[in-house]
């Protein structure tokens, strides 16, 4: 009999087992091939997310993790396969992200007022959504899983509650191997089948998290503000202009700095240090007195502000340098 404890281990093994096979040849996978909105040149395989989620959800079961935490996100993974595969209407995609958020809400925080749970609802959809978006460039999200879900655990483990601190644990040991595969110049990419049940666990975490009482709203978007204040900033800039902000594009800060000469490996690099900055910042505050708390949550604020300013700023420079060559 394994021990719950040994589940991140079990994770991160079973997880690699497959992502060998993929990489091999083994398993056939969907190729992710160059648009509109990508950032490499050639088919890349895709969907190995699909074992990040095998290794995540298989250890899981070892605990037992909440099931308001783990059917979803299965049935996500699984819509999302067939995403990657055939490509599904966006109406059926945005049912089954409404389907998985209500659900959660339902099960873990039913005893909200209706309006605060239709609140929560929008907030898990939105993250489900955002890190699909965020993952558009070599170890971008495997970073960003590693170090969310390992900040996440690492507060759940100082608040007692080993459930839910190994439940993180798993899926950051999963990311971590598949990073491994991921990082530049990237074998396969992680795909929807990775990224949406991805991005609905980190909300789901966060706000099971803030449940029981391991910590306030803030401390989980925090530890994901990276992905969060691009996917947002990104959003609200092409809505405000009127563009089609549904279709492919390649207008997040990330991409931005990729296409400006950064590459691959130097931005994935930098937003691995911020991730870094955010989430200990996130975890110096616990506990903290509330005007450390807010100040903490200002200056993170500021800096990321900061950031995206300082990115526009070059990124009209490096446009106008190209006009003038022309």
């Amino acid at each position: 009999m394994i021990s719950a404890s040994a589940a991140p281990a079990v994770s991160a093994l079973l997880a690699g087992g497959l992502l060998e096979l993929m990489v091999r040849g083994r398993l056939r996978m969907p190729l992710d091939r160059p648009n509109e909105r990508s950032l490499h040149a050639n088919p890349v395989p895709r969907s190995g997310g699909v074992a990040v989620m095998a290794g995540a959800l298989a250890s899981l079961v070892l605990l037992p993790a909440p099931a308001a935490l783990a059917a979803p996100a299965l049935a996500l993974a699984l819509v999302s396969l067939a995403d990657d595969w055939r490509g599904l209407p966006i109406a059926l995609r945005f049912l089954a992200h409404a389907a998985a958020a209500a659900a959660f809400i339902w099960l873990a925080l039913g005893g909200l007022p209706w309006w605060l749970q239709g609140v929560m609802a929008i907030l898990v959809m939105w993250m489900t959504n955002l890190y699909n978006f965020m993952d558009g460039s070599d170890g971008l999200a495997g970073g960003m899983t590693v170090s969310g879900f390992g900040f996440l655990g690492i507060a759940a483990y100082l608040a007692n509650d080993a459930t839910l601190a190994l439940a993180a644990f798993c899926i950051a040991a999963a990311a971590l191997v598949f990073l491994l595969y991921n990082f530049h110049p990237a074998r396969i990419f992680m795909g929807d089948a990775g990224s949406i049940p991805l991005g609905f666990m980190a909300a789901a975490l966060g706000l099971l998290g803030w449940q029981r009482g391991l910590w306030p709203l803030w401390y989980p978007a925090l530890v994901f503000a990276p992905f969060i204040a691009d996917a947002s900033a990104t959003l609200a800039r092409r809505i405000l202009r009127g563009e089609r902000f549904w279709e492919a594009h390649r207008g997040h800060y990330y991409q931005r700095l990729v296409q400006m000469g950064w590459g691959h490996r130097k931005t994935a690099l930098a937003e691995y240090a911020l991730m870094l900055a955010c989430g200990i910042a996130a975890f110096l505050a616990l506990g903290q007195p509330a005007y450390f708390q807010v100040a903490i949550v200002v200056a993170t604020s500021a800096l990321l502000v900061s950031l995206a300013i300082w990115v526009d700023v070059r990124w009209r420079r490096a446009g106008k340098a190209f006009l003038e060559t022309r």
